[in-house]
């Protein structure tokens, strides 16, 4: 049966942050991933994941800290801030006890060379991809659509597994957006099937709006059937927005989520 994570940072934002752990575990969540932890503290995140029975499933690396930044890993003056981060979320992720984490490529400035930046992208993934896996961490990387974020690097999952194999690592995995792959190319369930072996987590949303499932024109009533017929072991993270409450619009969930008493 499909596992079903709440994006602490899509979903319940109608509570602090530091509260949407317990609210996700009422609503039936055993998983919860959330992009950015680094502005709190580790030991205050772990006890919310500790009393609240969670299981955190992802998180990113740092995104960089410069206006406009969408992630480093592609920019050639920034490798040193790639490193610093990558010691950073090993911190986070050993601590917090995460398997996964992604790594954002980045917007390609105007004027850097696309062969430049994949090189640099391939340079800084063959250096992070060992140390996370001698901590027992997986890492990924996500292509993103460019009508959200104009600009971006990688867009595409062949580009992804392109980057992946050149990289050459056996800890280089594809975070496949369901979302933002419907932007960029469709062919959804095809797409998942063949590169299954190579996702180690997925994101959902619907489109257009990135709402819930069942709100737009993905066939969600396929698709997720499709992907656990097949065999699909990882997580799969609610990161949409959600049109109203984000509790009023679970129903497409309950078959996905543990009871609530």
């Amino acid at each position: 049966m499909l596992k079903l994570a709440a994006n602490l940072k899509f979903l319940f934002n109608e509570f602090d942050f530091l509260d949407r752990f317990a609210v996700a575990a009422a609503a039936g969540f055993k998983g919860v991933e959330y992009q950015t932890p680094y502005e709190y503290d580790k030991q205050a995140l772990k006890q919310k994941l500790a009393e609240n029975e969670l299981t955190l499933v992802l998180i990113n690396l740092p995104s960089g800290n410069q206006a406009g930044d969408r992630g480093i890993a592609c920019l050639p003056d920034r490798t040193a801030d790639f490193a610093a981060g990558v010691e950073l979320a090993l911190e986070y992720a050993t601590e917090l006890e995460c398997k996964h984490v992604n790594c954002i490529a980045g917007i390609r400035p105007t004027g850097l060379d696309p062969m430049n930046a994949r090189e640099t992208l391939i340079r800084n993934l063959r250096v992070a991809a060992p140390r996370f896996k001698t901590a027992g961490i997986k890492l990924l990387i996500e292509p993103i659509n460019t009508r959200d974020i104009p600009g971006f690097f990688l867009t595409n999952s062949a580009q992804a597994l392109d980057i992946i194999q050149a990289v050459g690592s056996d800890n280089l995995f594809l975070q496949y957006d369901i979302y933002h792959m419907q932007v960029m190319e469709g062919d959804l369930a095809p797409t998942i099937e063949k590169h299954l072996k190579h996702i180690a987590h997925m994101q959902i949303a619907d489109t257009p709006g990135r709402h819930e499932p069942g709100s737009g024109e993905i066939n969600f009533d396929f698709l997720l059937p499709f992907i656990d017929r097949i065999g699909y072991q990882g997580w799969i993270s609610c990161e949409y927005v959600p049109a109203g409450k984000t509790i009023d619009g679970l129903g497409w969930a309950k078959s996905y989520l543990a009871p609530v008493s």
